[in-house]
């Protein structure tokens, strides 16, 4: 009994914590109307794919930043000869289900969202919301990747990784509209986390692209995650080969 309260205590503390962010926006749109075009109940709908997208990666690979650690004292050295893949390992360690609460809070604020903005639903908007959840999962996901090979290279370098990861998702809490046209092309092209929510949203929600990208990119979801997942994976892999052990 005691495990279980301290389990459900930290979920709902957790949910409550990453709500901070989204009653910071309502506070600011008691004072302005809208933002980058949108208003409150389309950001919300931004806020609940990218938060789901990094609540799913933090619950399943989130633990990946605790690779650095085990780079320095040696430890990954054990999980480079045991059967299961290390990836898998590290992934799993010190598993918390508690991280769970992240996800239930995106979803409690997506839920409200596609209630409130009134959208004219069809099968392919459906799809494509299903779609969105997914993709920007795997997104998320390939980043915390990512950041864990290159923390295999440099020893720690969890902060950076956070900068991608959780700093991935402030970004994308908001319209892309609001920033200079170089971070779009940069979240486009480069790190694709303008796939996460950005352009299917625009899609779902029936607005136009300010920044004239080809309307194929409402749907890339899915492509943008497979390719992010494979240049990720191709990363780890090569971290892992040129992984040198401490000796210690």
């Amino acid at each position: 009994m005691t495990y279980r309260a301290s389990f459900w205590s930290l979920a709902v503390g957790q949910a409550l914590f990453t709500l901070v962010d989204f009653v910071a926006i309502t506070i600011m749109f008691s004072h302005i109307d809208r933002l980058g075009g949108f208003d409150v109940a389309q950001v919300a709908l931004l806020y609940g794919f990218s938060g789901f997208a990094l609540g799913v990666a933090d619950l399943l690979v989130g633990n990946v930043e605790l690779l650095g650690r085990r780079v320095r004292d040696g430890s990954f050295d054990a999980m480079l000869v045991r059967p299961v893949a290390p990836l898998v390992q590290v992934a799993a360690d010190q598993f918390a289900l508690r991280r769970l609460g992240r996800i239930v809070s995106a979803v409690g604020v997506l839920g409200w969202a596609l209630v409130a903005t009134n959208i004219d639903w069809s099968i392919t908007k459906v799809a494509v919301a299903v779609a969105t959840l997914v993709s920007g999962s795997v997104i998320f996901c390939s980043v915390f990747v990512l950041g864990s090979a290159f923390q295999i290279l440099a020893g720690d370098a969890s902060e950076m990784m956070n900068a991608f990861t959780y700093g991935g998702n402030t970004l994308t809490q908001y319209p892309l509209s609001i920033y200079p046209s170089e971070v779009v092309k940069g979240v486009t092209f480069i790190l694709p986390l303008a796939f996460v929510n950005w352009y299917p949203a625009l899609y779902i929600l029936g607005v136009e692209d300010p920044f004239d990208m080809p309307v194929a990119f409402h749907f890339a979801s899915p492509v943008a995650a497979t390719l992010l997942a494979a240049v990720a994976a191709g990363c780890w892999r090569a971290g892992v080969r040129r992984y040198r052990s401490t000796g210690s």
